[in-house]
């Protein structure tokens, strides 16, 4: 084994887990925003738990976060705008790296 053969398997080590972590805060990020919207929407408990992960489902419709933003804006018409929900989803996903970096 060349010391090149172990920084490849380094880089790419790292870039798996760098790519894990990302697909865990979307995730995490679509969670937080499911539960802020299912509060505007009044739902509580397991109903609230439940609308936020039909929230995190929605985002492997397409890449990026606009079928997340579509479903929430659809939902939440009148209570909150595209923009809303686009401003809402970048602050959290900073929260939800956060959480995750604490959890490690």
């Amino acid at each position: 084994m060349s010391t090149f053969d172990d920084r490849e398997r380094a880089f790419e080590a790292k870039f798996a887990h760098d790519a894990e972590m990302q697909f865990r805060a979307e995730a995490r990020c679509n969670k937080l925003v499911g539960l802020w919207a299912a509060e505007m929407l009044g739902k509580s408990g397991q109903d609230a738990a439940d609308y936020a992960m039909t929230v995190v489902a929605a985002d492997f419709e397409e890449a990026g976060n606009e079928d997340v933003v579509r479903k929430l804006a659809a939902d939440l018409e009148g209570k909150a705008t595209a923009d809303e929900i686009r401003a809402k989803l970048s602050a959290t996903l900073a929260v939800a790296k956060a959480q995750l970096m604490s959890e490690l």
